[in-house]
């Protein structure tokens, strides 16, 4: 006679692994692409406005998940030839009169053809998505130094970058009376980390980026802005970012700081990029172990396994009652792996019996009882 739980382990042995496509799903979908035409009638002005939509989509998801070094390469194409790679779009704030059309429009692209398009086109590219981070924007001028205070004009042009699209998703502390008491200003710039670990465990998040804005002068006399980004990693080390932007005859310091935050925020995806670019031509296949008490761990597994956009495939090797043995095939480094799973809040570790895969937020993570991966350095 079969036990009943030997029978359900059976019966997941023969369930084929269907990887999710929610993950591809959201990045591959350009939302917010609004269009005003004016034509001859309403409907030709409407049919300009989805093809003129439809590139203009097209265009800022080959943006997203390509290299800034790269932007003179990317395809060129045709409106009739974009169309093979949209799998649907929805239509909002639709308006028209005789002759002008106006909407906001959503497409959606098939993942797949865009990722053969990109390596037929010789390409580098990323597709896996950060955790959110919290931004501190903090303000340096005449000796002062802002972060939760007024006037700070440079975490005002910051509020709208939740809704900026991209790997990587930026979140603003809400400033109340715990924040304030948390953290401060110098201390967010001396990089405390015991103040800094305490505001993102509050704000659910996995790191925190110090954005620092010093205004000056330049050689010229004009307005000069400098700015030191540091990011404070969990899995790997920190990263920081510098860069001067130069203000413009007459130009007024919310439009420069407005240029500062976009070349801040490019910076800051361009970093993502580069640490997650899939290596194709690096394919590897890892055996990994994961402790697991129940089978809803191990369903839970394979669902947030099914999104990593580096593993291609995985093995299942055996399955008992207390762990799930299984071969990842992945391509690039064990470090890039390491990184791509925490995004999926799994840890991967090193033991003396092999490399073990936890499960954040889950009893049976066994997280602390190996030694995680973190990246190299440039140049180590």
């Amino acid at each position: 006679m079969v036990r009943p739980v030997a029978l359900v382990f059976f019966v997941l042995l023969l369930i084929p692994f269907s990887f999710s496509q929610v993950s591809a799903a959201d990045l591959f979908t350009v939302a917010g692409v609004d269009v005003d035409v004016t034509a001859d009638s309403a409907e030709a002005a409407r049919k300009q406005a989805l093809k003129a939509g439809e590139g203009l989509a097209f265009e800022r998801l080959l943006k997203r998940l390509t290299l800034k070094a790269d932007r003179e390469r990317l395809p060129r194409l045709k409106p009739g030839e974009i169309a093979p790679f949209v799998r649907d779009f929805q239509v909002s704030e639709e308006k028209s009169s005789p002759v002008r059309y106006l909407a906001k429009l959503t497409f959606h692209f098939k993942a797949p053809l865009l990722r053969d398009l990109l390596r037929d086109y010789g390409l580098e590219f990323a597709e896996t998505p950060s955790k959110p981070v919290l931004l501190l924007p903090v303000f340096r001028s005449l000796g002062v130094v802002s972060l939760w205070d007024d006037p700070n004009p440079w975490r005002r042009v910051w509020k709208g970058a939740e809704k900026s699209s991209g790997l990587v998703p930026l979140r603003l502390p809400r400033g109340d009376l715990t924040d304030i008491a948390t953290i401060g200003a110098e201390q967010a710039v001396s990089g405390d980390k015991q103040r800094l670990e305490a505001l993102v465990r509050r704000h659910k998040v996995s790191d925190v980026m110090v954005a620092l804005a010093v205004m000056g002068a330049n050689r010229k006399g004009l307005r000069q802005v400098r700015i030191t980004l540091d990011r404070y990693n969990r899995q790997r080390d920190d990263q920081r970012l510098e860069l001067a932007l130069d203000g413009a005859p007459g130009e007024a310091l919310d439009l420069l700081l407005g240029r500062a935050q976009i070349a801040v925020r490019d910076g800051i995806e361009e970093m993502w990029k580069r640490d997650n670019i899939l290596r194709f031509d690096s394919a590897t296949v890892l055996a990994v172990t994961l402790p697991i008490r129940s089978l809803l761990d191990w369903v839970e597994a394979k669902k947030r396994l099914g999104v990593i956009a580096v593993i291609q495939r995985l093995d299942l090797v055996l399955i008992s009652r207390d762990e799930v043995r299984i071969n990842l095939h992945h391509i690039g480094e064990v470090e890039q792996l390491s990184l791509a799973l925490a995004q999926a809040d799994m840890v991967l570790a090193q033991e003396e019996r092999g490399w073990i895969l936890g499960l954040q937020g889950r009893a049976n993570s066994g997280q602390g009882r190996g030694i995680p991966i973190r990246p190299k350095k440039d140049g180590a």
